[in-house]
């Protein structure tokens, strides 16, 4: 497995990672034993980034325990990165956003001890919060990394402005956002992660399992599955999407690979400090997503893809899209 350098301040991982979130929250119910399977398989593999989220276990630490448990042999050999800041304290009335400094401590004390660890190799700050100045934020992630809790600082979600001042704290390794052939507006914040020297880690690389080309009709899945929701499964954009997908099946056929392997392999391909971070309930996908970091993509191949999506799927990533400032 190749490995890529995350921003200046020294984080370096394997070109592709992995992502927890399915294994335990919005694509309906999951196999515990078989997500700890998946993880170490990702690892026999090459994979040494592993993606969690304290919002992942809504507040229970079910996610990070799965994945401490699953990596608690290799431990020493791997990244792992968590989020803060949502205010989980009462799901009935649903969530909203808290990254007051006394909640950041809160959730790091709790994020090791659910993962079973000694440090925090990259605390991001998981949506950015209009009520908490960003450089109270970042003030408090430079105290626990001074205190050794945290190695790197990340945001998610967060435009220029929020980035900058951020980073003028303490210094941010990398910027997470949705990144994919199907969604690509983050691109427009790429000069900013140059010019700072931050490294950029694509979640939903795969379109929420759309260029899988596994999609089915948003009714089809769990109510507890977000894509009942997702605008690019709602009639008209899924039909669309389904026949991109369709054309890029002809293309990756053409390579000898896979869609999902086509899809990676163009997300390495536009930067080297991109990692992406697919999710997979299954060893078998992981398997097929690792080797798309052997995939070599020609000029003429990315023309290709430029010409069946020029600027992206059909349909918004979210029915509200989050706001960078």
């Amino acid at each position: 497995m190749q490995h890529r350098a995350l921003g200046t301040q020294g984080l370096r991982v394997s070109a592709i990672g992995y992502g927890t979130m399915g294994l335990t929250m919005a694509y309906g119910p999951g196999d515990e034993a078989e997500g700890r399977a998946t993880i170490r398989k990702a690892h026999e593999l090459g994979v040494d980034f592993f993606d969690t989220a304290e919002l992942y276990g809504l507040g229970t630490g079910s996610n990070e325990t799965l994945l401490g448990e699953a990596v608690k042999d290799f431990r020493d050999e791997i990244v792992i990165a968590t989020k803060f800041g949502f205010d989980l304290a009462d799901l009935s009335k649903g969530f909203g956003l808290n990254s007051r400094p006394e909640n950041i401590r809160k959730v790091a004390d709790n994020s090791l001890r659910f993962l079973g660890t000694d440090r925090l190799d990259v605390f991001y700050q998981h949506r950015v919060d209009p009520d908490v100045p960003i450089e109270d934020v970042a003030g408090t992630v430079k105290d626990l990394i001074e205190a050794g809790k945290v190695k790197y600082f990340g945001l998610s979600e967060a435009g220029p402005e929020t980035i900058r001042k951020a980073h003028a704290v303490q210094p941010v390794s990398v910027l997470q956002t949705e990144y994919s052939l199907f969604e690509r507006d983050v691109e427009r914040l790429f000069p900013v992660l140059e010019e700072l020297g931050i490294g950029f880690v694509a979640y939903s690389p795969l379109g929420r399992g759309f260029i899988t080309g596994s999609a089915r009709p948003a009714a089809e899945y769990d109510e507890s599955d977000m894509r009942r929701n997702d605008p690019r499964w709602e009639p008209g954009n899924f039909e669309r999407n389904v026949e991109a997908v369709e054309r890029l099946g002809e293309l990756a056929r053409a390579k000898g690979v896979t869609v999902p392997q086509l899809a990676l392999a163009w997300t390495l391909r536009q930067k080297d400090y991109i990692v992406p971070i697919p999710g997979s309930r299954s060893r078998s996908r992981v398997e097929e997503n690792t080797a798309a970091a052997e995939v070599h993509l020609t000029d003429a191949d990315l023309g290709a893809v430029k010409e069946i999506l020029p600027t992206g799927g059909f349909g918004a990533r979210y029915a509200q899209v989050p706001e960078w400032v």
